[in-house]
């Protein structure tokens, strides 16, 4: 039988791959942070761990510092270790747990790779991980802005994989080879999302006024973007139909997302006209 998550941690790796902050939300000790971290480890990525909780704003935004040329704002040493790297995985872990003025000074960190005055190369990946508020220690919602940065992942807690793993050893995770040209696949990606949200254009942005929905996944243009880069992604190596939807569902959220799912589905069935003058090129 295969394990619930197995999905789940290949659609992480496609994220990862192609450099789209995702985020794992799960119960506390479910192997969220270990699933990452053996993922970083088995690819030889270099990462940080960096816990929200335990952190200031000035950890992401830099501290001020006075010199001749002004004031600038200093990065962390997590930050320029990353830097130095020049690629490799910042994981923030506990996410959930940082209060809004944390949360607001990610928001640059996460969409543009900004720590401070330090900009960290395009090639860090960026991966975080959450408990359900009300099950976090002094848990917060995370703020509509920062949620929508993220494609976010529902981590299952597998019992049959958890007895298996306790004795035979858990299997270490790995990223897949995505190779350079899978940027090819992005323009026919792009126009299935443009087929779609011509028929469905209140589909284009629709942030919940539920703020614990909108601490969740829900559409704008700019998780339609990362759809296209996903399904690109993932067409390219030929991922699962469920690591696809994962990753649909996980920038959409599930409303929107499974109607996008539909539509692709039935988008895709043959023309009937075609098929009745040519019975044979349906087969």
């Amino acid at each position: 039988m295969a394990n619930q998550n197995d999905a789940v941690l290949e659609a992480l790796s496609l994220a990862i791959a192609v450099r789209i902050p995702i985020l794992l939300w799960g119960p506390p000790g479910a192997g969220k942070s270990s699933a990452v971290t053996a993922m970083c480890e088995s690819a030889g990525f270099p990462y940080e761990v960096v816990i929200a909780s335990i952190r200031e704003p000035s950890d992401f935004s830099g501290l001020p510092v006075v010199g001749e040329e002004g004031v600038t704002f200093a990065p962390p040493r997590w930050a320029t270790r990353l830097a130095e790297s020049s690629s490799g995985v910042l994981f923030l872990d506990e996410i959930s747990t940082a209060p809004p003025a944390v949360q607001a000074a990610l928001l640059r960190v996460v969409l543009e790779r900004v720590v401070g005055d330090l900009k960290l190369p395009d090639d860090i990946a960026i991966v975080a991980a959450a408990n359900p508020p009300d099950q976090a220690a002094d848990g917060w919602d995370l703020s509509a802005p920062l949620a929508n940065r993220f494609c976010h992942l529902d981590w299952q807690v597998d019992t049959s994989a958890l007895t298996s793993g306790l004795v035979a050893g858990f299997p270490v995770p790995v990223v897949p080879e995505v190779g350079r040209d899978w940027t090819r696949q992005i323009p026919l990606a792009a126009s299935q999302v443009g087929g779609f949200l011509s028929v469905r254009q209140s589909f284009a942005i629709q942030p919940p006024t539920d703020r614990s929905l909108a601490g969740r996944a829900w559409p704008s243009p700019r998780t339609w973007e990362m759809v296209c880069k996903l399904m690109a992604a993932a067409d390219s190596v030929q991922a699962s139909l469920e690591a696809k939807r994962n990753l649909i569902i996980g920038c959409l959220g599930e409303g929107v997302g499974l109607e996008f799912l539909t539509w692709l589905q039935e988008s895709d069935l043959p023309d009937p006209e075609a098929a009745l003058r040519d019975p044979k090129s349906v087969v």
